[in-house]
């Protein structure tokens, strides 16, 4: 299937299961999964950076339409995509200069410092705007910390469930 179409299935669906499913998971009354983020974590490694931070920003700003929030989704989003190229670099080493990195391959401690960088920045940057206070500093800490270990055993299903078995 083409990559663009790909990618727009995958962000609809991905939208439509964090607004009707996941917004509505408020465990301890404060960590919800933000698996959205999971567009940005799966679009081609060799795919356009350009097209990367305009569809990152939007994919964000849709949520943030969703759920009221006046805009710091689509900053988080907006700032994890900027620093993807980073954290693939950091991860993957050598592999992400050569372009053969596949995140929905088995798990290695690669892929999973990947998820779980990509998820604390995203959620770190989300909550530090939603509190918007350095006195709530261990707070935004601690939220950022539940909600990336929630996001991310959400994330690994879903991109294990998704995977496409290799025969």
């Amino acid at each position: 299937m083409n990559n663009n179409i790909l990618n727009i299935i995958r962000f609809i669906l991905l939208v439509l299961l964090q607004v009707i499913l996941f917004n509505n998971i408020n465990m301890f009354g404060f960590a919800n999964p933000y698996p959205y983020v999971l567009f940005i974590l799966l679009f081609p490694v060799n795919g356009n950076k350009s097209a990367l931070l305009i569809s990152s920003f939007f994919i964000g700003l849709t949520i943030d339409m969703f759920s009221n929030s006046h805009g710091i989704h689509a900053m988080a989003c907006t700032v994890l995509a900027f620093v993807r190229p980073n954290l693939f670099r950091f991860s993957f080493g050598i592999s992400y200069e050569y372009q053969t990195v596949k995140i929905a391959d088995k798990i290695t401690s690669e892929r999973v410092s990947y998820v779980l960088l990509a998820l604390f920045i995203h959620h770190f940057v989300l909550f530090f705007f939603e509190y918007f206070s350095l006195t709530l500093f261990f707070e935004i800490i601690y939220s950022t910390l539940i909600s990336t270990v929630l996001s991310f055993i959400i994330c690994l299903l879903i991109i294990y469930l998704i995977k496409p078995n290799k025969r």
